[in-house]
């Protein structure tokens, strides 16, 4: 089966890098791109990923109400989850025992997707060791990445302070 680039390197910094922000970065350009519903099987993808950058920096509140959200989505989008090469059956568990740990406070933990496509799957972790991780390893606690949305920030004013010449 073919697969978008974008969804591709979605898993790959789901369960290499675990950088959320940029999970949601790559499927959010595709989906816009696109020219799809909100309440398309993207839109559920990426509040997933908005949901664990919430909750992995501590942000309860914000994971569970993404998290709501993306199960409500997804859960109506079974047939297109299983053609994205994903266990719907599988999957809707694992998100709603993940809300019920942001709701009760239990600490961060990743989830993995439960990957079905042996194509796919191949594909990303070929592409996650070419990158120089491992597949779903553990978080590295690197501070970029759990604030990627600030230090982004940070990296957009500089771009558009003048410099006299």
């Amino acid at each position: 089966m073919i697969f978008p680039l974008s969804y591709i390197e979605f898993l790959t910094h789901f369960h290499g890098d675990r950088d959320f922000f940029e999970c949601h970065e790559v499927l959010e350009d595709h989906w816009k791109k696109n020219g799809m519903k909100k309440n398309s099987v993207w839109v559920g993808l990426i509040q997933t990923a908005v949901s664990f950058y919430h909750y992995r920096r501590g942000n309860r509140k914000g994971a569970v109400k993404m998290m709501k959200k993306a199960i409500e989505i997804l859960d109506k989008n079974r047939t297109e989850i299983y053609s994205l090469g994903i266990s719907h059956e599988q999957l809707m568990p694992m998100l709603i025992r993940s809300c019920h740990d942001m709701q009760t406070g239990s600490p961060y933990e990743p989830i993995s997707f439960p990957i079905l496509d042996s194509e796919l799957l191949t594909v990303c972790k070929e592409r996650v060791r070419f990158l120089g991780l491992e597949w779903d390893g553990n978080d590295k606690l690197d501070e970029f990445i759990i604030n990627k949305h600030i230090a982004r920030r940070s990296l957009d004013k500089s771009r558009f302070e003048t410099v006299k010449v």
